[in-house]
């Protein structure tokens, strides 16, 4: 099933993202709904399941909450170089696009997508936490796929590079829990490192989270009923992960 999960993420990832290049009646706020959905789904199974596995089942003890607090902060730094595209700061479209530097942003996210690769390739206590965690993930690359897709196109005007760029993209977070379940299984330091890293990335996620759950309402953070909904299925669907058929 690993396998599976992995390709399915990788389409996901592929079939989101390219929807900037066809779609032209994808706007800016439909992409708000997604986030809110995609971003109380995100937090409530990283505060549901990877967090509990970080603290209960990893040996961190009560190192695992300053791990934690360091991924939160560590995000933050991170953000500089991606202009935040991660939790959709970047518009859809329009001018913006062009005073935002294209290779560091993909840089950037390129890292962060690996990183979110590295908790998918180890195995947890909880059955449910692995399906539930490629769940998160998919549907929080939708938005960041589609994002990276419309930087690079409205940054070059090639849909072939923007079409490759996306191909990357989307290889990259696969990739990573595949490296990381194969090389964990042949080398025990791998499979401490990455542990270790758990609790750091579970900050970062809980990081993008809130802050797309921040952003998702107007300036003066209204929340309509549209955006409620995004969020209280999200949080939901989260929910019923806990339950003995959990997705996936």
């Amino acid at each position: 099933m690993f396998y599976l999960y992995s390709f399915v993420l990788f389409l996901i990832t592929l079939a989101g993202g390219s929807m900037p290049l066809w779609n032209r009646g994808w706007n800016e706020q439909r992409m708000k709904y997604l986030l809110a959905f995609s971003g109380a789904f995100l937090l409530s199974i990283t505060l549901l399941h990877l967090v509990p596995e970080t603290l209960e089942h990893s040996g961190h003890g009560r190192s695992g909450g300053l791990l934690i607090l360091a991924g939160f902060f560590l995000q933050q730094v991170v953000q500089r170089i991606t202009h935040g595209v991660e939790h959709g700061h970047i518009h859809s479209g329009g001018d913006h696009h062009h005073h935002v530097p294209v290779l560091p942003v993909f840089a950037g996210l390129a890292v962060h997508a690996f990183s979110e690769g590295l908790p998918l390739g180890i195995t947890y206590g909880d059955a449910a936490t692995l399906p539930s965690l490629f769940l998160a993930i998919a549907f929080h690359k939708l938005p960041e796929a589609m994002l990276i897709t419309s930087l690079v196109y409205f940054s070059t005007h090639n849909r072939a590079k923007a079409g490759s760029a996306l191909v990357i993209f989307a290889m990259i977070t696969p990739l990573a829990a595949l490296l990381t379940a194969l090389l964990g299984e042949r080398f025990q330091a791998i499979d401490t490192f990455v542990e270790r890293c758990i609790p750091v990335i579970a900050g970062a996620f809980i990081h993008i989270s809130t802050t797309i759950l921040f952003e998702s309402g107007t300036r003066s953070h209204d929340m309509n009923w549209k955006k409620w909904t995004a969020l209280l299925a999200g949080i939901g669907l989260a929910v019923l992960t806990l339950a003995d058929g959990h997705p996936g």
